[in-house]
């Protein structure tokens, strides 16, 4: 399948813009995706405390993020006298840059594979580390004893939770052969039986070993889901962000369009890892029932379906994030590096060895 890239290139006749371009898509979904993200959690909100939400902005609400974006457009930009104003004014921008570069190596259907690098699950883990730099300056720029306290936490936790999921994207590499996102969408097959087990990386070995290995992928996702879950900042690991002990964390200081970049970079990450974590186990862009494209005699058709595939297998993981804010309590900071390091990480060592030893066995 001809890659976006070249199709935009033979159109305009310039490379340099077709990769201008190119780059910009994956910018417009991102911000599509927080104004309808920030909309669906206020309702999943609502619904799961028996309320209805937003409701008088548009119908049902619709339009309601939309004015909260007008609303901080028009807001004004404070810096306290005490701040670091150069690095306080270059932390958003590295957050959401962190943020944005991931997007990179995201495959979103397979006529648009970003970069397409063959270590893109490498280079993911790696620019993360931009966001982690980021929240750091905020906190110590703020001249805030809260914004510094939440700023450390982050880095404490986001370290810490990395471990893991670097360890489980060695299992899963080993047995993929690869760290390309594009090559793990491609080698699962859209036999629903076969994606349902965790297709193509199962499906690398045969007879018993397929067999033993499911219960490890199954513990590998687990892992890897609330790894990430911890990274993204989300309940029940927001303590960074813990509004009832350090008011709001490393943002307390910031307010408008730079408190706009932080909310952004947020969400950009939420569907980031969620889409990882499609990708690796449950297809990518492929879909489990077959295309219709192909029914139809109508192949432009699949990158489309591919597309949907992706957004609504991310988004699904998006929503289960959101169901879990309101499901779980706040654990301690204690808690929650005695989960990391006293159970994932061995866990994680453990279903590498095991696996190492099935896939030499």
């Amino acid at each position: 399948m001809t890659n976006l890239y070249d199709s935009l290139t033979e159109i305009l006749g310039s490379q340099i813009l077709a990769y201008v371009i190119g780059a910009a898509l994956p910018l417009i979904f991102v911000l599509l995706f927080v104004v309808v993200a920030v909309y669906l959690e206020r309702k999943v909100s609502g619904h799961m405390q028996d309320r209805l939400g937003p409701m008088r902005v548009g119908w049902h609400g619709v339009l309601q993020t939309i004015a909260d974006l007008v609303k901080l457009l028009q807001k004004e930009d404070i810096i306290a006298d005490g701040a670091d104003k150069k690095l306080f004014n270059l932390a958003p921008a590295l957050v959401f840059i962190g943020s944005y570069a991931a997007y990179a190596a995201i495959p979103f259907s397979g006529a648009f594979v970003g970069t397409g690098t063959d270590l893109g699950l490498f280079y993911i883990a790696a620019v993360s580390g931009l966001v982690v730099a980021g929240l750091l300056l905020a906190g110590w720029a703020s001249d805030n004893k809260y914004s510094l306290y939440g700023a450390l936490r982050t880095a404490a936790q986001i370290v810490s939770y990395e471990i893991p999921t670097a360890i489980i994207i060695i299992v899963m590499a080993m047995l993929a052969g690869t760290l390309s996102l594009h090559e793990f969408s491609e080698m699962q097959t859209s036999s629903f039986w076969n994606w349902w087990i965790l297709g193509g990386p199962v499906a690398a070995t045969s007879g018993i070993g397929k067999v033993i290995l499911i219960p490890f992928m199954v513990a590998a996702f687990i892992i890897m889901y609330i790894s990430t879950l911890a990274e993204v900042n989300r309940t029940p690991f927001d303590l960074p962000e813990a509004e009832s002990e350090l008011i709001s964390g490393y943002h307390t200081e910031y307010s408008g369009m730079k408190f706009a970049f932080f909310f952004l970079a947020e969400y950009a990450n939420m569907f980031a890892v969620s889409a990882i974590i499609a990708t690796v186990f449950f297809g990518g862009y492929q879909s489990p029932i077959g295309y219709l494209g192909n029914s139809l005699g109508i192949p432009g058709l699949i990158p489309f379906e591919q597309f949907f595939w992706f957004a609504s297998k991310g988004i699904f993981f998006v929503f289960v994030q959101m169901w879990l804010r309101w499901t779980l309590p706040r654990v301690r900071i204690d808690q929650l590096m005695v989960l990391c390091w006293k159970y994932l990480i061995p866990y994680a060592v453990t279903i590498l060895i095991f696996v190492g030893l099935i896939t030499i066995l």
